[in-house]
């Protein structure tokens, strides 16, 4: 077997060859192992809960509808740390850029990545820079890691039969994004990314109420997201289309390029599993602010094995994990 695109795409074929990499005789070092595949690792270390994360980021094109490679690194880690309930500290960053790119666009970059920083209150504290030959690579890479602080860890694994499944906000947003830029499609600046940096939201949610499980739906979307929260936490879900919040103009081109908004990648979403007495409550702190206005309550956990949604005229059918996201290097 050799490696191929779908490998990177977040959907099962990546999943077998984490499988592959993860499989080693020796990552389990100081009992820190890799076989919980978390958005990060927790580290204890004299009565605190660190979190650890890395990230690499290969989207194209590097500016987009709504934001940029430097904004998206920031926000890829720091959305890593926020999943596990960590408040994001201190971030690395390596970039790998090809000789010829424009100053001005690393400029652009670096901006971009420190206002992002800003919004979440956390710094870039360390680097490194290569360059390398024009023929070895199209354009930058940038790598991002982080470490964070959490009171209360929180893993995708912990869905509990009769939670309340909440989303942050309207799903497909930045996939859709992508990939309409890519193919030339003017939407008068309806689709945008919704990248962003998510401790802040998420750190008003978890002083609301009892959060079991969290879940960025980054590669594979949402479909992939709630899928892998069930199948890790050994339950079933129901979610109900009608409260599913996606943006008319997210669901047109969709139709159009012939994906499902739900398989493609989202950079500032987050999917809750909520204990159901606090649902209202952590709905309601999350509307709170500005980056979950249009946050949902949109289905609850049951007994079982499957993901199902009930559709919007009645019958039912499985929410399955994608093979690989239909929107290649879009984070």
């Amino acid at each position: 077997m050799k490696v191929n695109l779908m490998h990177g795409a977040g959907g099962e074929v990546m999943g077998e060859l984490l499988r592959v990499i993860t499989n080693l005789k020796h990552n389990n070092a100081g009992g820190i192992g890799l076989e919980s595949l978390d958005d990060g690792a927790v580290i204890p270390l004299n009565g605190q809960n660190i979190v650890f994360t890395t990230d690499s980021h290969v989207v194209s094109p590097i500016f987009f509808p709504g934001g940029d490679i430097g904004r998206i690194a920031i926000c890829g880690t720091v959305n890593d740390l926020a999943m596990m309930g960590g408040r994001p500290i201190a971030l690395s960053c390596g970039m790998v850029i090809p000789e010829g790119f424009e100053v001005a666009d690393l400029e652009r970059i670096v901006a971009s990545m420190d206002a992002a920083l800003g919004e979440c209150g956390a710094n870039l504290v360390t680097g490194d820079t290569k360059v390398v030959e024009r023929s070895a690579l199209d354009t930058i890479i940038i790598n991002t890691a982080g470490i964070g602080i959490a009171g209360r860890v929180v893993r995708d694994c912990g869905l509990s039969v009769g939670d309340l499944i909440i989303v942050s906000g309207t799903l497909g947003d930045h996939g859709i994004a992508i990939m309409a830029h890519r193919e030339g499609f003017d939407f008068g600046g309806q689709i945008r990314s919704d990248v962003s940096p998510l401790w802040p939201l998420v750190e008003r949610a978890l002083a609301a109420g009892e959060i079991h499980a969290m879940k960025d739906p980054t590669r594979g979307g949402f479909a992939n997201a709630i899928n892998e929260m069930a199948r890790k936490s050994g339950v079933g879900v129901i979610i109900d289309e009608v409260n599913l919040p996606i943006r008319a103009s997210v669901r047109s081109a969709a139709g159009m390029l012939g994906i499902d908004p739900l398989e493609v990648a989202n950079e500032g979403k987050v999917v809750m599993g909520v204990a159901p007495d606090d649902a209202e409550t952590v709905l309601e702190a999350l509307r709170s602010h500005p980056y979950g206005r249009e946050a949902a309550i949109i289905g609850r956990v049951v007994e079982g094995s499957h993901v199902v949604m009930r559709t919007t005229v009645g019958g039912e059918r499985f929410i399955e994990p994608p093979i690989g996201d239909p929107v290649p290097r879009v984070c």
